[in-house]
């Protein structure tokens, strides 16, 4: 039993060894062919949650980014967010005057985190969501 033992530690050690030094002399060009051939062949994605283009086609209008980042806050009021079309709790920051509420929404103001966390929107972006959340007051 003993040496079967042995014979099988040998066996693993010499395994392990052959492969990192069949790792270690790979070139380039065969490890890039054993990544293509073992890449996955799809992506599969939860209703809403796919992946936005890496590419935009152009600035996206206010509604897009409201959707994509604004409504999970903006929608339910967490954390003291004014609810979107909710005049009352809009009221006191759009008293404030617009560039005011403008540099909170791009820059980050209590529990709101800057672009609302839309850390790919412009400026424009972010005031054209802002626009869409008090459009209709």
């Amino acid at each position: 039993m003993d040496m079967s033992r042995k014979v099988i530690t040998a066996l693993v050690a010499a395994v392990t060894f052959s492969a990192a030094s069949f790792a270690a002399n790979v070139s380039q060009e065969e490890y890039d062919a054993i990544a293509e051939r073992i890449k996955p062949v799809g992506d599969v994605y939860l209703v809403g949650a796919e992946p936005v283009a890496a590419e935009p086609s152009g600035p996206r209008d206010g509604a897009t980014v409201y959707g994509m980042f604004c409504t999970a806050c903006h929608g339910a009021g967490v954390a003291g967010a004014p609810k979107t079309g909710d005049a009352g709790a809009w009221a006191p920051r759009i008293a404030q005057g617009r560039d005011i509420l403008n540099d909170h929404a791009i820059n980050g103001f209590n529990a709101m985190p800057a672009r609302g966390s839309c850390m790919d929107c412009s400026d424009d972006e972010v005031i054209a969501a802002i626009d869409h959340m008090i459009k209709d007051l």
